[in-house]
């Protein structure tokens, strides 16, 4: 099994299958973000698409959404759903 070093979780995790886009963007997150991260961050954005109720045709949308990805991934803040309260684990 291929490993990445995970910028968000800082340790070896499992890799990503391919790149998330194409380009240099995908190529830079498939080198720096595990397949966790990825899937973690793929609920996260369905949640705020939908909460949110954003246009991705619209590019203020796709900026808003990219932004997010990165302060996700840095463990910075990022914006969680208005109502979204996490289950107990």
């Amino acid at each position: 099994m291929k490993t990445v070093f995970c910028r968000k979780y800082k340790k070896d995790l499992p890799k990503m299958d391919r790149a998330p886009f194409p380009g240099e963007k995908g190529e830079e997150l498939l080198s720096n973000v595990s397949k966790q991260a990825w899937m973690e961050w793929l609920q996260h954005q369905t949640m705020l698409v939908n909460e949110k109720q954003l246009d991705l045709s619209k590019k203020e949308s796709r900026d808003y959404l990219s932004q997010q990805l990165e302060n996700f991934l840095n463990n910075e803040s990022f914006d969680k759903a208005d109502g979204f309260v996490p289950l107990d684990k």
